[in-house]
């Protein structure tokens, strides 16, 4: 693909830390087989061969942004697809695929495009390359839509100069499978095609996404991408994609009420109970049903939050009053002294805990 400036046959488990088997929230392995919850079914088709000429021959599905390889990246917007071939050699990837390459190797893409076809079944079939580091599933999803409600053969990216970009792009299967057919009677083969002669022969409708189109073709491009997911607008949901990505999790829950029962429990209760409370909502979440899921992750912050209210309201009560509600009567002798420290005396209920954890510890 032409780089574009950043606005402001095999089955191959998954080989490196994150884990191979379906999640545990998806009781239903979709992979391999299309699922009308997800939306409109359909199987994904990924190219990632090639030199990479302009990165120096570097191997560039493998390079990182923000933490994830741009492979990774690119599988983690089509996981919904019920079967996912990527055209190339064999790696480790974050969730499992299926294997093609082109014959002969090099052959170019359309004739990659080929390969990855034969391994797919689903009547729509989304075309991407491997170099998309802002593509999401909702760009996916917006041009599965575009391509049902306009009938055409295909719907394909615009970049923000006004070109197609056919490898962001959802297809009519039949429609690949007829004109890729009727080019290789004609030219002997699809060995040296290039992608245009086959979109040329389609009925196409665009979908305009300018970040979603951004790829990397040079070092420029990868610096470019990497600087945007550091912005304050883009960092946290970033790092938390790539957080799930590295876990093998593709559950979808309400960051901003997860941060709003951190931020409760730091203020009401003590700063060390922030980070703890949240893990104890993902275990209680995760416990709470078979996979947990969103609505149980939602269940257990209203709860911890609802907690973390009393015991402010507690300290608040304690703070105006000087007394202490439904406390027993002093019996300290007049004169004697108090065997509990006053609450300005008491320690942060976290600085044990951090006192532990320095060097010099004993």
């Amino acid at each position: 693909m032409t780089a574009q400036r950043a606005p402001g046959g095999s089955v191959s488990a998954a080989s490196n830390a994150a884990p191979t088997d379906a999640p545990a929230d998806d009781p239903d392995d979709r992979h391999g087989v299309p699922d009308d919850r997800y939306g409109d079914p359909y199987d994904a088709v990924v190219l990632a061969g090639g030199g990479a000429r302009r990165l120096g021959g570097a191997d560039k599905p493998g390079v990182r942004v923000g933490g994830r390889a741009l492979l990774d990246r690119v599988l983690g917007a089509c996981a919904a697809a019920g079967t996912t071939v990527v055209v190339a050699g064999p790696r480790p990837t974050a969730r499992p695929v299926v294997w093609a390459r082109e014959e002969p190797a090099g052959a170019g893409p359309l004739a990659a495009l080929d390969a990855g076809l034969r391994r797919t079944g689903a009547e729509q079939v989304v075309v991407l390359s491997a170099d998309l580091p802002f593509l999401e599933e909702r760009t996916v999803r917006s041009l599965l839509a575009a391509l049902r409600e306009s009938g055409a053969d295909g719907a394909v990216l615009r970049d923000p100069e006004g070109r197609d970009q056919p490898l962001v792009a959802a297809y009519r299967s039949a429609s690949l499978r007829r004109e890729t057919a009727r080019l290789a009677d004609e030219h002997d083969g699809l060995t040296g095609l290039p992608l245009r002669a086959l979109t040329a022969r389609l009925e196409l409708t665009r979908v305009a996404d300018p970040l979603a189109s951004f790829d990397c073709d040079t070092w420029d491009d990868i610096a470019a991408a990497r600087a945007r997911i550091r912005e304050h607008g883009h960092v946290l949901d970033e790092w938390i994609s790539a957080v799930k990505d590295e876990l093998g999790i593709e559950l979808d829950v309400d960051t901003g009420l997860l941060l709003d029962l951190a931020r409760d429990a730091a203020h009401g209760v003590a700063r060390p109970a922030a980070p703890l409370t949240t893990f104890l909502v993902g275990y209680a979440a995760a416990r709470a049903a078979e996979g947990g899921g969103p609505e149980a992750v939602a269940e257990a912050t209203r709860k911890a939050a609802a907690l973390a209210t009393r015991w402010a309201q507690e300290g608040d009560s304690e703070a105006g009053s000087g007394e202490k509600p439904d406390a027993a009567p002093d019996a300290t002798p007049p004169g004697a002294a108090p065997d509990v420290a006053p609450e300005a005396a008491r320690p942060d209920p976290g600085q044990d805990a951090r006192a532990d954890m320095r060097p010099d510890a004993g």
